[in-house]
């Protein structure tokens, strides 16, 4: 019987992800800008890789999450050369959506801050059905 993904995630989980900005991280390298600062989308990238960090231990077989929703506020210009650390949390879990909150920091300085939310699918039918819709 398969689980369903209200007794794999449980609000709370959380995880921790961390990038020092180097030259391919700046909006002028991603084509958001023209400033050698962490671009918008790498910020969002880190704070997706942490919510999938939050479930990987508890992906069941077969299994993956996708991206369905995205709102992040970018709120303060992080330098090459800084560390920033985007942290995660599973705030909700309805169904197969599981809504988490994301914070991006340096330091003291919260860099970027929002909600992500992701669905759980198959990964076979996932990627079976977007190869064929090509």
């Amino acid at each position: 019987m398969e689980q369903q993904p209200e007794s794999v995630f449980t609000a709370g989980l959380s995880a921790r992800v961390e990038l020092t900005v180097s030259d391919s991280d700046t909006a002028q390298a991603v084509g958001s800008g023209d400033v050698p600062v962490l671009g918008t989308p790498r910020a969002l990238a880190l704070a997706e890789a942490a919510t999938v960090a939050a479930t990987a231990s508890r992906m069941p077989p077969g299994m993956t999450t996708v991206g369905l929703r995205v709102e992040l506020d970018h709120r303060a210009p992080t330098p090459i050369g800084r560390t920033v650390v985007a942290q995660a949390r599973l705030a909700k879990v309805d169904g197969r959506r599981l809504l988490f909150e994301v914070t991006v920091t340096d330091g003291d300085t919260t860099v970027a801050e929002g909600r992500v939310e992701r669905v759980l699918v198959d990964r076979h039918r996932f990627v079976e059905r977007a190869t064929q819709s090509s």
